[in-house]
């Protein structure tokens, strides 16, 4: 109890040597400190540097893919090709967007369930879905084509981030953490080597930077590695007696063999696949004749070669006309040709950057799962851009991959683009390293609850 006296002083009486609280103060619960914390959050800001390279890499794209897209205008509308890669980087940004404003511990919440259903679309493209550059690959929704095996490297980095933040213990990670990730990387990595080995490699070698990330020792590592040795060997060995098989039950079928060895046929993809490395060891010579099989690297080195250190300038590429799928998987060509050895090198130090900033970001982070999160998809990012650069350039075997937020194909903008909302979501909700009771750290233990809330290693000094 207390009195106000004449001065307008409040005189408290204490009971038991506890002071009795002021009305005012009494009222003063809970719910009042929630909605500050939620205020607090709600003024946070997303990374700066992270956002300025997705935006430049958008405008490269749209700047490129009008060049490269020249030989599918058709008509007058010359602008058609950019008008639809312009609506899926719309939609694009859409997405990021509002994944960016989500909590990423809701997108950790229900990575079991996208990576299952994700999983079933994988296995329904490629037993029942159409074919494309020679792999059955995809499965149409109405106008558009879907293709899982883009979706599947995101949400293989999700699935595997929540697993593996959920079994972290002092420098190193529980067995069963590591016996669900492996089983996971290989259910998607054997659907992925159905239709080509760039995506499976491409799964295979993100996911074994996550598992040195989270702090898996280097035996392990291996031990996993030469499970997936043999397991590849026996699915190889599989392949090959079937489509053995296949051969013989086509015989007759002279056309659709011929086909099938250029890379038009599914059943004998396998074969396709060494034909490619066969031809990638060969290499390309000046008096080779242009064919089918060599066409797309001889006209990707004549776009390189044309555009020397400088470039022939933004439009001006000749080669986009003759050189097939410039406006996808040799997109690079074209970026060179127009911008030189210069343009080339500041587009891959532009990946690079990205990844950079992500391990600066993730080394501060108080928690395993942002950081996991943030990394993964700057990994996948990076490396799969490294790829398609690799391709391009004669340093890997041909194989269809897409120069991450600047070729053309809406599932892959669509899907790069929810994985820079992820990085995004992740600084801009995650706490740093000795930020304390914080609303952000405080809003962050709400979101992960207890079985995702492991300390991030690099905060451990």
């Amino acid at each position: 109890m207390g009195e106000e006296n004449q001065n307008g002083i409040y005189i408290r009486e204490t009971i038991g040597g506890v002071p009795e609280q002021p009305e005012s103060n009494k009222q003063k619960g809970k719910k009042p400190a929630r909605k500050r914390s939620e205020a607090v959050v709600s003024t946070l800001k997303s990374d700066p540097y992270i956002w300025g390279i997705y935006l430049m890499l958008v405008l490269i794209s749209i700047i490129e893919l009008y060049s490269a897209s020249a030989a599918e205008v058709v008509g007058s509308n010359v602008y058609a090709p950019l008008i639809r890669h312009g609506m899926f980087l719309g939609i694009g940004f859409g997405l990021l967007y509002m994944v960016q404003r989500l909590h990423y511990g809701y997108i950790a919440r229900f990575a079991g369930v996208i990576g299952i259903l994700s999983w079933l679309a994988l296995a329904y493209s490629t037993f029942m879905g159409v074919e494309i550059n020679g792999a059955q690959r995809a499965f149409m929704v109405g106008p558009f084509t879907v293709q899982p095996p883009e979706i599947v490297k995101l949400t293989v980095i999700i699935w595997l981030a929540a697993v593996l933040a959920k079994s972290q213990i002092p420098h190193d990670v529980k067995t069963s953490g590591i016996v669900i990730s492996a089983i996971i990387v290989a259910a998607f990595g054997g659907l992925l080597a159905l239709n080509g080995l760039t995506n499976t490699l491409l799964v295979m070698v993100v996911s074994v930077s996550m598992f040195l990330i989270c702090g898996i020792p280097l035996k392990k590592i291996l031990i996993v590695g030469g499970v997936y040795a043999v397991l590849f060997g026996v699915f190889y060995v599989s392949t090959k007696m079937i489509n053995r098989s296949s051969e013989f039950e086509k015989v007759g079928e002279t056309e659709q063999v011929v086909k099938a060895a250029a890379g038009g046929d599914h059943s004998l993809g396998s074969q396709t696949q060494v034909n490619r490395i066969i031809r990638f060891f060969q290499g390309v010579h000046p008096k080779d004749s242009l064919t089918d099989e060599n066409r797309q690297v001889i006209m990707a080195k004549l776009a390189q070669a044309r555009g020397g250190v400088v470039g022939k300038g933004l439009g001006n590429s000749r080669e986009s006309v003759r050189l097939p799928l410039a406006f996808s998987d040799y997109i690079y060509s074209i970026v060179i040709e127009e911008s030189g050895l210069i343009g080339g090198i500041f587009l891959m130090i532009l990946y690079l950057l990205l990844l950079a900033r992500a391990g600066y970001v993730a080394y501060h982070l108080n928690r395993a799962l942002p950081a996991f999160l943030i990394l993964g998809c700057a990994i996948l990012i990076v490396f799969q851009a490294l790829v398609h650069m690799a391709i391009v350039t004669g340093l890997f075997p041909v194989s269809g991959q897409p120069l991450p937020l600047i070729s053309k194909g809406g599932t892959s903008i669509l899907v790069m683009s929810v994985a820079i909302g992820i990085m995004l979501s992740v600084s801009k909700y995650a706490t740093r390293q000795k930020e304390g009771k914080s609303a952000r750290a405080n809003d962050e233990v709400r979101h992960l609850g207890d079985d995702m809330n492991a300390i991030n290693a690099s905060a451990v000094k």
